[in-house]
């Protein structure tokens, strides 16, 4: 008996890419080398196949190739104005209160809301505070014998807050000299506008001064602090 496979028997074998086409996850690919001889269904599947790889290559490709050219849009528009509108420029100051202004009367009234007492008006975490200016809160804090007046927020907003006269150090608005009353102001009709709780605010607009609009420039004095001001 001979034991030789014969050729018709071999190609009955499935091949190892047959193997692997049927085990792959990869979509379309085991209907395309599939047991049996060729027919339209794997040539059908085989042209999807290639054409969607072809796809993916060629969009890969560009997408690459558009991503390593850097492309970038820049586009300037330059327009002549005769006259232009000068905006409200509000110039800000974050210390809402001026403490050598503070009153017993003050503190008795707002100390909490100043966090500079606590709920029961004693004077939390001394222990942090400068002592020169502990010392002073506590002669200001001293209730002692101490029959509290009236009092009201706004009178205490404005002699209490900063005032823009006693900042603004330099101001000029199209060569000309101006000042903390060229200032105008928004709601409490003083020329340091209060923004509780975090700034006040001195604001200046083109009808403050006469004339077109040009450059104006300041320089504002804070606490510890001298900061340049100028829009164009």
């Amino acid at each position: 008996m001979d034991l030789k496979e014969s050729p018709s028997e071999g190609s009955l074998q499935p091949s190892s890419i047959q193997i692997f086409a049927n085990t792959s996850t990869l979509h379309g690919i085991r209907h395309i080398f599939v047991y049996g001889p060729l027919s339209i269904r794997r040539v059908l599947w085989a042209m999807a196949f290639v054409g969607s790889l072809g796809l993916l290559l060629v969009e890969s490709s560009e997408r690459v190739s558009y991503y390593f050219s850097y492309q970038h849009v820049t586009k300037v528009e330059e327009v002549v104005a005769q006259s232009l509108v000068f905006p409200a420029v509000t110039l800000c100051n974050l210390n809402g209160f001026r403490f050598s202004r503070l009153t017993t009367n003050d503190l008795y009234h707002a100390g909490e809301l100043l966090a500079l007492l606590d709920v029961n008006l004693q004077i939390p975490d001394p222990h942090l505070a400068d002592p020169t200016v502990l010392e002073a809160l506590r002669q200001k804090a001293n209730f002692k014998h101490y029959k509290p007046k009236q009092f009201s927020m706004l009178e205490f907003l404005h002699r209490v807050g900063h005032d823009l006269k006693d900042m603004m150090l330099y101001c000029k608005f199209k060569g000309q000299e101006c000042g903390h009353q060229d200032f105008t102001t928004a709601g409490l009709g003083h020329q340091v506008l209060w923004d509780p709780p975090e700034a006040q605010c001195g604001r200046f607009s083109q009808s403050d001064l006469k004339g077109e609009p040009r450059a104006f420039e300041s320089q504002i004095l804070e606490p510890n602090c001298s900061c340049n001001f100028g829009v164009a």
